[in-house]
């Protein structure tokens, strides 16, 4: 890899770390209490081992098979990333995905939730997941509808292999990326109120902004932001 290259991704970790430190600090939050999720699709691991020395450690995948080659070489050379699923996951996939991750952040349906709860019985461990919620309500977004939210706390009982540990959402994109806060306010609102009527305190992480629009999310409460191209730069085909 070239000195260009890695001093391209090490300034773009900088320059979203201060961002996120200027944003927390003039709502009065914390700094820590906001996680930047790396999204490393698509790049080689070679770009990821300058992002882990400069200090992130969290990396977000969209792919499952993507995920686990990357996890494998990671492993074969010394790496240890914490590793995310941001993307739409299949039923099918969860066998391959569960053990390798520690957060899913896109469970959007019963019958994922299903399969992801066989399948951490048998590894016998705890999954911990984000409930995807179509906020906007746009046909070509997935996620629980907000007014469906109620049956999904009400079904974690059935769940005892995972951990609801907070929400997920992807807002539109719009020109203006002030257009999105609306949709990131109603997700906090939603998880403030799911948690406390279903008494849930482990209820605490909002997934939601990226790119385009993560300074509008952190501004509405984000915990958790997937950014991407402002990190290693135009997505690769």
């Amino acid at each position: 890899m070239d000195k260009e290259r890695i001093e391209d991704i090490r300034y773009n970790l900088e320059k979203i770390q201060h961002s996120i430190r200027d944003l927390a600090l003039a709502g009065g939050r914390d700094p820590a209490e906001i996680k930047l999720i790396a999204v490393s699709k698509n790049f080689p691991l070679e770009d990821l081992a300058v992002a882990l020395e400069a200090g992130q450690t969290v990396f977000g995948e969209n792919r499952v098979q993507e995920l686990t080659a990357k996890a494998r070489e990671a492993r074969e050379a010394g790496l240890e990333p914490d590793w995310h699923m941001i993307g739409s996951l299949q039923t099918n996939k969860v066998r391959a995905l569960l053990g390798m991750v520690s957060l899913i952040h896109s469970v959007d349906r019963m019958r994922l939730l299903e399969a992801i709860q066989k399948q951490a019985a048998r590894l016998d461990l705890v999954q911990d997941v984000l409930l995807q919620v179509n906020v906007s309500g746009e046909g070509s977004k997935g996620g629980f509808r907000p007014q469906d939210m109620g049956a999904v706390m009400e079904a974690a009982p059935r769940f005892p292999n995972i951990r609801y540990r907070g929400l997920m959402t992807m807002a539109p994109f719009y020109q203006d990326p002030q257009d999105a806060r609306p949709h990131f306010a109603a997700l906090r609102q939603l998880r403030d109120d799911l948690a406390r009527d279903y008494a849930m305190p482990d209820l605490q992480e909002l997934s939601m902004g990226m790119t385009n629009d993560y300074v509008q999310a952190v501004q509405e409460g984000a915990s958790m932001i997937r950014v991407g191209s402002a990190i290693f730069g135009p997505r690769q085909p």
